[in-house]
């Protein structure tokens, strides 16, 4: 669950915003002493704050400043009264992500704090991403064996260097967004920006500002002009996530600033050229929003010029093996010790229907590496499936020969990698040296 500190010396803000915040499922915490917040953001960690830019005897823009110099990492949302937004801009310059002017709606609130969290989640992925980049994985960053998958980054990788626009298109936590990262970094655009945005997540009266900016007094709360995500991507690449969720009324002008390469900012006359790669992904069949009428027949022929298919991961087992012992590495990475799974493990991910798909296998494998008692993860520590709290019983006969594939696939990538040496390669494994001859013989791989 999301920590927020709540910094404020006006009681009556704190309480209303911990209400609010309380009620749509943060963890709050609100001090009216801007010191004493200090302390306790200091001693314990938050993923976000919310502090007041006017405080006697710490304003906003030191509080950020000693927080930061202490280590700290939670993204900082300040909140500024009128003819506060200087004093509210230099806190911005100083590291904070964002402001809010007072007096504010709930619903720009939870708008600012759910973007903030979407930024951060991008920055960990995008870490994550190049640090496996540096260590030298395969496909940039992703972990793919099936042949499916394959045909996947090999059209992605063709594709990368034309300016052309995508259409990513699979079930929820199939890797949609990955893909698109990886269309994004082998093309010329590459050192520009990525943005991503869910159309699905943004109030639709929020929208089009979003995308395209306004300007100053264009609509209530619009207090100073503000560019849009297609600015904000401008040279580089944007991926417009659950397209099929884009307001009807809103689709004419993306297919305007497909097709012309200009914006319109709300509130304004004028129109600004961007340069932008459009990406976009949806779990949602196009074709039957088109027939229903809901989606523009001529929006989703411009958006479809080149089509990425992602099979579900139910449809890719030899995936799963590679991905579980990527998403284990990096949890025993984070958790200091190092972790295996045992083989009825194994066999148990693979006889699971994985419905939410690789990002399912993520944070299942994450919750057994926290919650396991020894560096063997066994069958028992998957509650998949079935009842709360229960592992799926592998079904031994249908599976057993992909499994035995799979096996006799790591043991001989396992032997390779180690030029033959069989002890570094059983080290590697996870098994001992007795059990990888025994392997060895079983799978003919003398």
């Amino acid at each position: 669950m999301t920590r927020v500190l709540i910094v404020d010396d006006d009681p009556g803000l704190r309480h209303s915003l911990g209400l609010l915040l309380s009620e749509a499922g943060y963890t709050v915490v609100a001090e009216g002493d801007p010191a004493r917040a200090l302390d306790v953001a200091r001693s314990d960690p938050f993923d976000l704050i919310l502090c007041d830019v006017r405080m006697p005897g710490l304003d906003g823009r030191e509080f950020l400043r000693r927080y930061r110099a202490a280590g700290g990492t939670a993204l900082v949302v300040v909140m500024s009264a009128y003819g506060n937004e200087d004093a509210a801009l230099d806190v911005i310059r100083e590291g904070a992500y964002d402001y809010l002017h007072k007096p504010f709606r709930p619903d720009e609130v939870l708008f600012t704090l759910r973007k903030a969290e979407e930024r951060e989640r991008l920055r960990r992925e995008v870490a994550e991403l190049r640090a496996t980049v540096a260590a030298g994985g395969s496909g940039g960053g992703l972990v793919v064996e099936s042949p499916a998958m394959h045909r996947v980054v090999e059209l992605a990788s063709r594709v990368a260097g034309h300016a052309t626009t995508v259409l990513l298109t699979g079930e929820s936590g199939t890797g949609k967004e990955v893909i698109a990262r990886l269309v994004h970094q082998r093309s010329p655009r590459a050192a520009e920006r990525f943005v991503a945005i869910n159309c699905a997540a943004i109030p639709e009266a929020l929208i089009e500002s979003e995308l395209f900016g306004h300007a100053r007094g264009s609509f209530t709360g619009a207090t100073g002009d503000r560019r849009g995500l297609f600015e904000e991507a401008d040279r580089g690449t944007l991926l417009l996530d659950e397209i099929g969720d884009l307001p009807f009324a809103l689709q004419p002008k993306l297919l305007r600033a497909l097709e012309e390469g200009a914006i319109r900012r709300v509130g304004e006359a004028s129109e600004r050229r961007v340069d932008v790669r459009v990406i976009a992904a949806t779990a949602r069949p196009l074709e039957e929003l088109v027939r229903d009428g809901r989606f523009r027949e001529d929006l989703f022929y411009r958006l479809n010029v080149v089509h990425l298919a992602l099979p579900p991961l139910r449809d890719r087992p030899e995936d799963i093996p590679a991905l579980a012992a990527h998403f284990l590495a990096q949890a025993g990475a984070r958790l200091g010790r190092p972790l295996r799974l045992s083989p009825e493990a194994l066999s148990g991910l693979l006889g699971y229907r994985w419905p939410g798909n690789v990002r399912e296998l993520r944070n299942v494998i994450e919750r057994a590496a926290v919650l396991a008692q020894g560096s063997t993860l066994d069958l028992g520590d998957f509650p998949l499936g079935g009842a709360r709290g229960s592992a799926p019983a592998p079904s031994t006969d249908p599976l057993k020969p992909q499994v035995e594939a799979i096996e006799k696939a790591a043991i001989a990538r396992a032997l390779t990698a180690a030029d033959g040496n069989r002890r570094a390669a059983a080290k590697a494994l996870g098994v001992s040296l007795r059990t990888l001859f025994y392997k060895i013989r079983r799978h003919g791989l003398d």
